[in-house]
């Protein structure tokens, strides 16, 4: 008998760590919620990064030398078409609008004592007093005349020509920009002196790649006009709040870039946006059945992106998924998974390849109301 206590206690501790293991293995499967993709119809906003240009900005520069006599205007303020903006001091111009004046006068007397000898001449020949050569030598002499005259009145308009550029008038309403020269400065001919900017409307330049200029092009056949429509993200993160319209873009891809330039017009009424402004254009672009899983749902390894999945027989695998949009809280997948998939939804922190769970399923409908509300 005392042989058999030993042997019991041997065989009671087996009983004992037997139990416990299967304890610890019941134990080992958790409960881990899970979901389906589903299949909607969803609109998705992108940014391009975006450059402002007024439709009209140009270059003020002095046409003629001279001192910069007076500056009529100051920076940032607003001027109308035609409004007098610079005078530029250039007595020499005055000089040569009289001089072109004098000349006028001296040829238009020259002409006039040709046209006085050829009607003496014309009389002559009638009475066959000179011969007809007399004549024609005399008309020469009134084209030659009249050609000078003709020449003498050219140059006085081109003088009074360069005289109006001593006057600098703006080319069109706008905003008067950096004045760099003072008054009383040398300016030669060409001398920048400001620039001015119509900003009742402004440009808004984005490139985009070839797949999306191809994906855009598709979505406006179904939404257009309304697919043109786009917004304007200002440097600070707000909204221009004017709506925006696509109105052209390049006619070729760029061959280093693979990207095309768009062209979108932005009314601009309190003259906020300036030339050379930064932001950002916003498209919206709808999708049409397109496949959805929550992002809480993945993980990324080395740039790529996975899931956990369930098989039939409740065993994890973990598999890759294609997406390349976004959108809050939702991947768009291109491939990798079907509605027919069970994905793995919450503690995928806790999982590994080849465990057992025990799935608990959840709607994605329900996912989706419950992440909305927390927005």
């Amino acid at each position: 008998m005392k042989y058999l206590t030993p042997l019991m206690s041997i065989l009671g501790c087996s009983l004992l760590l037997s139990c416990s293991s299967k304890e610890v293995k019941q134990e080992a499967i958790e409960t881990f919620e899970v979901t389906s993709p589903i299949v909607i119809d969803t609109s998705l906003q992108t940014d391009y990064v975006a450059e402002i240009k007024a439709v009209q900005n140009v270059e003020i520069r002095a046409r003629v030398k001279g001192y910069l006599e007076k500056n009529l205007v100051d920076e940032g303020k607003s001027v109308k078409k035609g409004q007098l903006l610079f005078t530029i001091y250039n007595p020499e111009l005055n000089e040569e609008v009289a001089k072109g004046k004098a000349i006028v006068r001296s040829m238009a007397t020259e002409l006039k004592a040709t046209e006085l000898a050829l009607a003496n001449v014309k009389k002559l020949v009638e009475k066959n007093i000179v011969s007809k050569a007399e004549l024609a030598l005399a008309e020469n002499k009134v084209e030659l005349a009249t050609a000078k005259v003709e020449e003498a009145k050219a140059n006085e308009a081109f003088a009074k020509i360069q005289l109006t550029y001593t006057q600098i008038r703006a080319p069109f309403s706008g905003i008067i920009n950096r004045l760099p020269i003072k008054a009383g400065s040398l300016l030669e001919d060409g001398t920048l002196l400001t620039t001015i900017s119509q900003n009742e409307d402004v440009f808004a330049y984005f490139d985009v790649s070839e797949k999306e200029y191809l994906d855009y092009a598709d979505n406006l056949k179904r939404t257009a006009p309304s697919g043109n429509n786009v917004t304007l993200l200002l440097a600070n993160g707000e909204e221009h709040p004017s709506k925006g319209r696509i109105e052209t873009s390049d006619g070729e891809i760029d061959p280093n870039t693979g990207n095309i330039a768009f062209r979108a017009r932005f009314n601009n009424p309190d003259k906020l946006l300036k030339h050379g402004a930064s932001g950002k254009v916003r498209l919206l672009k709808h999708y049409k059945k397109a496949l959805l899983i929550p992002q809480k749902a993945t993980f990324e390894i080395q740039d790529r992106i996975y899931v956990f999945v369930v098989d039939k027989m409740n065993k994890v695998k973990t598999r890759a998924i294609t997406t390349t949009k976004r959108l809050p809280h939702f991947y768009l997948i291109d491939a990798g998974l079907t509605t027919q998939d069970q994905v793995i939804y919450e503690g995928i922190q806790n999982l590994r390849d080849g465990m057992t769970i025990k799935p608990s399923f959840v709607k994605m409908k329900d996912i989706m109301n419950k992440l909305s509300k927390e927005d």
